[in-house]
């Protein structure tokens, strides 16, 4: 008789979670025509449930994101839920006109045939969330997802536990799991996730994961948005009023704790505006958090650092800097046990400072000096492409300058981050920053396939193309080439 052997704890945990990607993954794929198949109005009721199951929990999601990374109530609603909730609202309105067949022309020689694109569902698609906006970024890519007749399976963050916890929650109550399912936070499920025939993948994250997800869809030929990241400048031209945009300027480096993909990574500031700058931004964030560090750190409007490897990275990142010459003009404290980064300004950095080698993602602005344009130009130019550029500038010659020299996912003049409120405006990366766009109309296009339709007419002369080839039929291609296309 021979005895069997229990399987070990790891064995049975791979197992199990191999069988329920499997098993869900199967299940999409069997509804996937289904919900292709639906109509505007049937979307239009889904993302309604979505609305009202947002609302329903609106108080759970600022208590979860307080939990996670003590996010203020305020930050919440303005960079979590009335996104979100917009995003619903824009996709409410216009996925039927969405969804429609958009005709388009004909080349005459063609004629009287009909060409029209009509936009289809890909399928069963993967999407994978990020930590520093743990709801809007899992919410966003869903509602294109829905709007444009998909079934998907969600990866969160595990770094946001009662966040995840909480989507997980209300998914299940408005979603069958046949449509929409999220999915284990841990990295085992993910990667293994990774190894599916997914008919799209959607990745918000950086750029490094961001290499490995194209990678595995690569293997299945499999279509991808990479939302992504890099160090986004704002500049700050001599043609500027320094006492009405440093305000701006500091909202975009420590909203959400510095921990935001679009957030300003450094500032290129003119000479002529450099001190002025450096007074004014120290007085900013005694306005916006109080006077001192203690003032700062119980502040309920900051949040902290998401996890112990980020908050050991920007603080050695500091360290690292200051002993080659950087100066801390305000901030620079840290408290580990409270992961806790006080708003910081840097100056005297230069471009080799460690400050200027990696996206910092937490709530510490570098400083430049520069004493004219191409400068600065040159700066920007020797980085990756960034996922956004912040213009600080009166002047529309120093602008258009600016925008022809260089290249980013978007850009904002005379302000930062605003950008992702107009959802008629394409929100994605370009190259090390992202591929690929969303929000409104570009998150429906995201998610569907444009697929070609040439209704062909029986009375088009396709005939005079056909074999045996003739000096006519010569003649005729001749005349299509030169009068006709």
């Amino acid at each position: 008789m021979v005895r069997k052997v229990a399987p070990k704890k790891t064995e049975k945990k791979t197992i199990d979670f191999k069988k329920e990607v499997d098993r869900i993954f199967d299940l999409q794929q069997k509804n996937r025509w289904n919900i292709a198949n639906t109509k505007a109005h049937e979307r239009i009721e889904k993302l309604e449930k979505l609305k009202k199951i947002i609302e329903k929990y609106s108080e759970d999601l600022r208590t979860a994101m307080r939990n996670d990374f003590r996010k203020s109530a305020h930050e919440v609603d303005l960079t979590e839920i009335m996104p979100t909730t917009n995003e619903i609202k824009d996709a409410i309105h216009n996925v039927k006109t969405w969804m429609k067949p958009k005709d388009v022309p004909t080349p005459l020689f063609l004629l009287p045939s009909q060409s029209q694109i009509i936009y289809e569902p890909k399928g069963v698609v993967l999407i994978i969330g990020p930590w520093n906006y743990p709801f809007q970024l899992i919410m966003a890519p869903l509602i294109a997802s829905i709007a444009a007749g998909n079934c998907a399976m969600i990866k969160p963050s595990g770094n946001t536990l009662n966040t995840t916890a909480l989507i997980t929650k209300m998914i299940s109550e408005i979603f069958p799991e046949n449509e929409v399912k999220v999915m284990s936070h841990d990295r085992d499920t993910a990667n293994y996730m990774l190894e599916k025939a997914f008919d799209h993948i959607f990745f918000t994250g950086s750029p490094n994961v961001g290499i490995t997800i194209m990678e595995a869809a690569a293997k299945n030929l499999t279509s991808v948005t990479l939302e992504l990241g890099g160090k986004s400048p704002a500049i700050i031209d001599s043609n500027t009023d320094i006492d009405s945009i440093t305000s701006r300027v500091l909202w975009g480096k420590v909203l959400n704790g510095g921990q935001t993909c679009v957030g300003i990574d450094y500032a290129l500031v003119h000479e002529s505006k450099y001190d002025a700058f450096l007074t004014k931004i120290k007085s900013e964030v005694v306005n916006f958090y109080g006077a001192d560090n203690s003032s700062w750190k119980t502040s309920p409007d900051f949040c902290r650092i998401i996890n112990d490897k980020n908050f050991n990275r920007l603080q050695d990142t500091l360290k690292d800097a200051v002993k080659k010459g950087a100066k801390i003009e305000i901030g620079g404290e840290f408290d580990p046990k409270e992961r806790y980064i006080s708003p910081t300004i840097v100056s005297n950095v230069d471009t080799s400072s460690p400050l200027m080698k990696e996206e910092l993602f937490g709530p510490i602005l570098p400083v430049l000096k520069y004493s004219n344009l191409d400068e600065a130009l040159k700066i920007v130019q020797s980085k990756e492409k960034p996922l956004a550029l912040y213009i600080f500038s009166d002047n529309e010659d120093s602008i258009q300058k600016i925008l022809s020299n260089t290249s980013s996912g978007g850009a904002v003049i005379n302000g930062a981050i605003a950008h992702l409120g107009n959802s008629n405006l394409p929100f994605g990366g370009v190259n090390h920053s992202g591929l690929g766009n969303y929000h409104g109309h570009f998150g429906f296009k995201a998610f569907s396939h444009e697929r070609a339709i040439l209704r062909l007419s029986k009375l088009t002369p396709l005939k005079l193309l056909f074999p045996p080839y003739t000096n006519f039929t010569k003649n005729f291609i001749s005349f299509i080439g030169k009068y006709l296309s």
